[in-house]
């Protein structure tokens, strides 16, 4: 049986880059740090560290194990606060998992809403993009992107409710030649540097791409990064155009107009994933309820 404390130590070592180093980080003495290393490559049967000159250095084995303890030791942790909320007597928290447009624009009427009928209440709230989420507990509710032409993905242990289908836009300056055209075909932007918001291709990012290629081209990037407030910034000072959901463009920086894209149109679903929890049931229906409001609510 692995031991978690052990496996966190691995972790710490190799970000520390010594055994001295995170020590230090650990406020352990080498010593003991050592010894859970010598335990941790019993227990596995592997050689985790080798010689090399007048130190150590960790073998790949060592890396791989740390790699894929990662996600482990997120859920051991989150088990860690369960245990500690029961024992405490305060099991009260609703984990959310979203993207970063549904936290800034519906989160927040929710959470007012949830804890106006439970006001002892903690909302712990992650992004699910592009990480996939793994916050600090399992989500009670689990908000995210599909291809609205695509299959419906429903989770394990979980409900799934639509709460809409939303159109993209295209962005860009105001004073750029397309600007004024009621509405764009996608194929209009085919020449134009891009600034895309999600380096990572998550949902949405897929969406977008599918939908270049129907068109027939590959966007040209001027700049690619993972936020979409920042690709707006570089789309205000003329690094070139980009395509957003329109509940990222709510509030467009100055300077900046929102089109309407077609031929083809983009379109992504918004789903909630709601956890099936008989004790606490009504507050997640309570979220949901809220949610659901907040997404027929037009911009």
């Amino acid at each position: 049986m692995l031991n978690p404390r052990r496996l966190a130590i691995l972790r710490a070592v190799l970000e520390a880059g010594s055994i001295n180093k995170a020590a230090r980080n650990l406020s352990y003495a080498p010593a003991t740090v050592s010894q859970h290393m010598t335990a941790l490559a019993r227990e596995t049967g592997l050689i985790l560290f080798e010689k090399q000159g007048r130190g150590i250095v960790p073998t790949d084995a060592a890396h791989h194990l740390a790699d894929q303890a990662q996600s482990l030791l997120a859920d051991f942790g989150r088990l860690e606060r369960v245990v500690a909320d029961l024992r405490g007597g305060q099991a009260q928290h609703l984990a959310i998992a979203c993207f970063a447009s549904a936290a800034e624009r519906w989160i927040p009427d929710v959470v007012r809403a949830v804890r106006r009928h439970q006001p002892n209440l903690t909302v712990e709230i992650s992004l699910n993009e592009p990480v996939d989420g793994r916050g600090r507990r399992r989500p009670d509710l689990d908000i995210r992107t599909e291809p609205a032409d695509g299959a419906e993905v429903h989770l394990d242990g979980y409900r799934r409710h639509e709460l809409t289908v939303e159109r993209l836009v295209a962005v860009l300056p105001g004073t750029h030649p397309l600007a004024d055209a009621p509405e764009l075909a996608l194929r209009d932007l085919e020449g134009e540097p891009w600034v895309d918001h999600d380096i990572y291709d998550s949902p949405i990012g897929q969406i977008i791409q599918s939908a270049c290629r129907a068109a027939g081209f590959t966007p040209r990037y001027a700049a690619r990064l993972d936020d979409h407030r920042a690709a707006l910034r570089l789309v205000a000072s003329g690094i070139g155009v980009t395509v957003l959901p329109r509940l990222a463009v709510a509030e467009l920086p100055g300077g900046l107009v929102a089109r309407p894209v077609v031929r083809p149109a983009v379109l992504r679903r918004i789903v909630v994933h709601a956890r099936r929890d008989r004790r606490r049931g009504d507050l997640v229906a309570h979220a949901v309820a809220r949610l659901r409001d907040s997404a027929a609510r037009p911009d």
